[in-house]
């Protein structure tokens, strides 16, 4: 189909549905171009709790739905691709997740938001890569943390905070990617280009970087740094709001150790289509749902999170 004819079809279809078009930055550039709002993870959770809308189209992956649904039972939550899971939430099973809780009691749960609403039925509270480091300074520093899955955040966070969180061991398959050797090949070509990356990057990847931070923290550094040039270590999905807030500055998607790519996508993510995207607001399917109980017992975690995001001013 015709890009001009979907654009005009899923105009009016939100329009006549009264349905908000919500994208994670590491979405297509058409996508993220006709979205009614843009962002990470905790930037979508909160605009999933405050909006009127009576559809949430969640051009994500499933999780991100997931919560969407979680915050907004009586929305109708929309997802392109039904398809369009998460790496790093599949590598923690809830079933898993609960028997090693049962292993090693005591311990306060802290997940990470890439992971499904069964795990987070499991969890004391909920973080993004742009709370977690506040969130688990909120808690005593003698307080036993278990904290899943993805242990190249956990680490990361265990290294600012001092802590010795035991960790889940997952990881996202695109951050696991990244190439060291091509990185600092990168960096020779470009030697005034800082190297920033997202802090689900392994640890040698994040030394070698001159920014760590989240998505949200790593377009705000780039606007307010001085620097013209960017290698950029995370989805490059996010390179399209970079050069769209910053059209002077240069960025250079880090690449992974496959050489037939000059740039790492998530295969998930990419998925999502404008035209799938069209069929989904015609069609008002595929829809996600979660049971009652489940959801239930997953929004304690995700209001924890929300309020003491709200308590400390994190964006």
């Amino acid at each position: 189909m015709e890009k001009a004819f979907l654009r005009s079809e899923i105009d009016r279809l939100r329009r006549e549905k009264n349905a908000v078009i919500m994208a994670h930055y590491y979405q297509e550039k058409d996508i993220q171009e006709i979205a009614d709002f843009i962002g990470d993870s905790l930037a979508l959770a909160r605009q999933a709790a405050k909006t009127q809308a009576d559809i949430i189209v969640l051009c994500g992956v499933h999780f991100m739905g997931e919560t969407a649904k979680i915050i907004s039972p009586g929305k109708k939550v929309l997802i392109p691709d039904m398809a369009a899971g998460c790496s790093l939430a599949d590598s923690c099973p809830a079933p898993a997740l609960e028997a090693f809780i049962k292993a090693h009691p005591g311990h306060t749960v802290i997940s990470y938001v890439n992971t499904s609403a069964a795990v987070k039925a499991l969890t004391d509270v909920v973080v993004t890569s742009t709370n977690a480091v506040q969130i688990v300074n909120s808690f005593p520093r003698d307080e036993k943390i278990i904290f899943g899955p993805d242990r190249n955040l956990g680490s990361y966070i265990n290294s600012l905070t001092g802590r010795q969180m035991l960790l889940w061991d997952g990881a996202c398959h695109v951050h696991e990617q990244f190439s060291l050797d091509k990185i600092i090949a990168l960096k020779q070509q470009y030697p005034q280009a800082e190297l920033i990356a997202h802090p689900e990057c392994k640890q040698y990847i994040i030394e070698l970087s001159d920014f760590v931070g989240s998505t949200a923290a790593l377009i705000k550094h780039v606007r307010q740094s001085a620097s013209q040039q960017f290698i950029v270590a995370t989805e490059s999905g996010v390179l399209f709001e970079m050069q769209r807030l910053c059209p002077d500055k240069e960025f250079i998607p880090a690449p992974p150790e496959d050489s037939s790519c000059a740039c790492n996508e998530c295969s998930y993510m990419r998925l999502n289509t404008l035209e799938k995207l069209y069929l989904c607001l015609r069609d008002e399917t595929p829809e996600i749902q979660v049971d009652k109980e489940t959801a239930r017992k997953a929004l304690r975690p995700i209001q924890r999170m929300l309020d003491i995001s709200e308590k400390n001013h994190l964006s």
